[in-house]
């Protein structure tokens, strides 16, 4: 029996077409309005479904203000997270700084003012800290067995405490028998300025204010004498 390859009516024109499913109550209640018949029909007279304009939906204004102010955050929050992820500096000038150092007497410097400017000409081995954090605890006699060693040849270490209460800071400080120069880190500014990525970090600057070197997390002993001894020599 033969079969004529054109006789298949088109999908849309199919008399027994089934009819376009309603849509959930929750979409409903989100578009509200029903699909509107723009002219186009099919050979029964119902709209056709493939029309773009039947299934067009409207939201409501609530909804569009919603998704408005989501879309804003986005932007902010991803905004904020570029500004935050910037590379951190490694090399070239060295943010500046304008912190107090703890008023603790056995502590060098107690309350003084500390900058780029104030601390001129001198190396400066920038050391962010805080109590909580395991290596940092590791790393403090290394830290202050340099501090020693160098202090007298125009060195000086500074560390900046991220963020804690001022006695979880103190405590700390006198725990480990630390006697540099250390600063609280008012609203984060000096963490975001270095753009550091976690603690500790330490850089160590020339006295022309330049970053020599930047380590991540605790640095090997002879590696910072080395970046040290760079510095003093540049």
């Amino acid at each position: 029996m033969s079969q004529t390859t054109n006789d298949r009516p088109d999908r849309t024109d199919r008399p027994d077409q089934p009819s376009q499913p309603d849509l959930p109550d929750w979409l409903e209640d989100l578009t509200g309005d029903a699909p509107r018949d723009h002219g186009k029909t099919t050979g029964t007279g119902d709209a056709d479904p493939h029309d773009p304009a039947v299934v067009e939906q409207k939201l409501s204004p609530v909804m569009v203000t919603l998704i408005l102010v989501a879309m804003a955050l986005l932007g902010i929050v991803g905004y904020a997270l570029y500004e935050r992820n910037k590379s951190t500096p490694t090399t070239g000038p060295a943010p500046d700084f304008d912190v107090t150092a703890y008023d603790v007497d056995r502590i060098a410097m107690p309350g003084a003012r500390l900058s780029l400017d104030t601390l001129e000409n001198q190396v400066i081995v920038v050391n962010f800290w805080a109590s909580y954090c395991i290596p940092c605890q590791a790393e403090a006699p290394m830290f202050e067995r340099l501090w020693t060693d160098y202090r007298d040849r125009g060195v000086v270490f500074l560390g900046i405490n991220t963020g804690e209460p001022e006695k979880d800071a103190v405590d700390y400080l006198i725990e480990y028998a630390i006697t540099y120069p250390n600063a609280p880190d008012h609203g984060g500014k000096m963490e975001d300025d270095y753009r550091i990525t976690g603690i500790p970090e330490t850089f160590v600057l020339n006295g022309d204010g330049e970053i020599v070197k930047h380590f991540i997390s605790t640095p090997k002993e002879n590696e910072l004498r080395a970046a040290i001894d760079q510095a003093l020599g540049s």
